[in-house]
């Protein structure tokens, strides 16, 4: 059964769902990457072709582990509707093709926001038994919310590019992702769920920054993002950049769409 037939399953009223998040840890070991398949990604998401692994591809690896982890009935919410609202990459050691690797995905620290409920889905990259990569994304179940606000996000960095999006972009990286949530793939599928057209992967738009700036980023460090709006699979974008912020924005108005701040790691 493919992840997001489960996923539509999950809104069936098939009984009552946990008030807190399942206990257990989903683990593949031994992965080893493989080439075709990271070419692909490197292409979509606008990266050089070679062994380095990007910031971003771990995600990918992992993703379906986190799928079967939100789509389980001990889950919860369904995993149709959750928002990923931010991401944080902490990258301990760079890793290339030639790692085997060792993942881990967990939900933690459930807890109240101001549009409803959050989580993080945490993701762990060994290799040789010692922590390469690690992540944190941030998920949202809209509903009735508790808490503040978050203050306003730092001055954004001037654009210094435009990119001019297309729909093709959906599928693309849907295909070397496995993500094919059809808001990002279709226009019926964006519609039924509110939007006008089909928007970008949220990953794939912090690749494509990650991916501008390729070569002048610290080997080791931390990348955090803000997905601050969806972005349209029609449009063009700005994108700036400082080395240690960047965002993309909305070239009339200025208004981010993703925010992200990149930090080296101090040894």
């Amino acid at each position: 059964m493919s992840v997001y037939l489960r996923a539509a399953l999950g809104l069936l009223p098939l009984g009552s769902r946990p008030d807190r998040l399942p206990s257990r840890t989903l683990t593949r070991s031994g992965v080893a990457v493989d080439r075709a398949h990271l070419a692909r990604y490197d292409r979509v998401c606008g990266f050089r072709l070679d062994d380095a692994l990007p910031l971003t591809y771990p995600h990918v690896l992992a993703f379906d582990l986190a799928m079967e982890l939100m789509t389980d009935r001990a889950f919860p919410f369904p995993a149709v509707g959750l928002l990923h609202v931010t991401n944080r990459i902490e990258v301990l050691r760079p890793l290339t093709a030639d790692d085997r690797l060792d993942l881990s995905v967990r939900a933690v620290d459930l807890r109240d926001h101001p549009r409803g409920r959050q989580f993080d889905v945490e993701t762990t990259v060994t290799v040789d038994g010692e922590t390469a990569w690690r992540s944190r994304a941030a998920y949202l179940r809209r509903g009735p919310g508790r808490g503040e606000h978050p203050a306003g996000g730092p001055e954004l960095p001037a654009p210094s590019a435009r990119w001019r999006l297309t729909p093709s972009i959906g599928p693309e990286y849907a295909a070397v992702s496995g993500d094919h949530n059809p808001i990002h793939t279709s226009w019926l599928g964006a519609r039924a769920f509110g939007f006008p057209g089909p928007i970008a992967h949220g990953m794939w738009t912090l690749a494509r920054c990650l991916s501008a700036v390729a070569g002048r980023l610290p080997a080791t460090g931390v990348v955090t993002t803000e997905f601050r709006r969806p972005v349209p699979l029609s449009a063009t974008v700005a994108f700036g950049t400082d080395l240690r912020a960047f965002a993309v924005t909305a070239p009339r108005s200025g208004k981010p769409f993703l925010t992200g701040t990149v930090a080296a790691r101090s040894s």
